[in-house]
């Protein structure tokens, strides 16, 4: 039985690790054609022999880099079906407004928000000809909720990602292209385990949270992932798709 991605193609960002890296797995069991991209070529390679795909590396915040991607992207495999915009940063410099310094915001800005609006300007041209597309970009639950734990600059760029998406999502609906924010609550990534291994006290206060008692799986994350690629989705665009354990509709979790 062919998987619900079979014969697509799948640009896949920040791939080496995480989300991305669970998400190259899952399409690949789906039948993708998967191009793993990342600006490590060691991970990224690696997430890319794993399931038998391509792998380009790629600085996400450069104009070039991301246009020489997508048209590497479509001279090699003849076209584009979906495009995962998933690379992100939470460096520990970003942290409350008032010690975060411009420099860390910016960083943060190119690699979170501008990222997402280069992959989506370069993509969406060639899924035009097709007639057909699905572009998933990566928010975050904090993109809905305040947090007295601040990481400023990145809960802004999410902020960025989710209004962006639903206004592309409006936009080309009618050229068939499908274009959704995935908005995960805490998963337990290599980025999040390391931010909290350093403030265990800061990982308590979040976890109390999550009525479901846990951080996400990245297996998890990369099924709703799946879904939205599919042709399952075929009605959903301009969502704000949120897999958070029920964390944005608690008021008051079990104890």
């Amino acid at each position: 039985m062919e998987g619900r991605l079979a014969g697509r193609v799948a640009v896949i960002t920040g791939a080496g690790s995480g989300i991305g890296r669970a998400t190259a797995r899952r399409f690949g069991a789906e039948g993708a054609r998967v191009v793993a991209v990342d600006i490590d070529e060691t991970s990224g390679r690696a997430a890319a022999d794993e399931v038998g795909g391509g792998f380009l590396t790629c600085d996400v915040s450069s104009e070039r880099d991301v246009a020489e991607l997508f048209e590497n992207v479509v001279t090699t495999y003849g076209r584009l079906d979906i495009a995962f915009n998933n690379a992100g940063i939470s460096p520990p410099e970003d942290d409350s407004i008032l010690t975060t310094g411009l420099d860390a915001w910016e960083r943060v800005q190119r690699i979170n928000l501008t990222s997402v609006y280069l992959c989506c300007k370069y993509a969406i041209p060639y899924m035009q000809r097709q007639g057909k597309g699905s572009i998933i970009n990566t928010a975050s639950f904090v993109a809905l909720m305040g947090a007295a734990t601040s990481q400023i600059s990145y809960t802004a760029s999410k902020g960025g990602v989710l209004a962006m998406t639903r206004e592309l999502g409006v936009q080309f609906a009618r050229d068939g292209i499908r274009v959704n924010a995935l908005c995960p609550g805490p998963v337990a990534t290599p980025m999040l385990m390391e931010l909290f291994a350093k403030d265990p006290e800061r990982a308590a206060r979040r976890l109390v949270h999550i009525p479901m008692g846990r951080f996400a799986e990245p297996e998890e994350i990369a099924s709703a992932v799946a879904f939205l690629a599919s042709d399952d989705a075929s009605f959903i665009t301009a969502s704000t798709f949120v897999v958070d354990g029920g964390l944005t509709g608690a008021y008051v979790t079990p104890l």
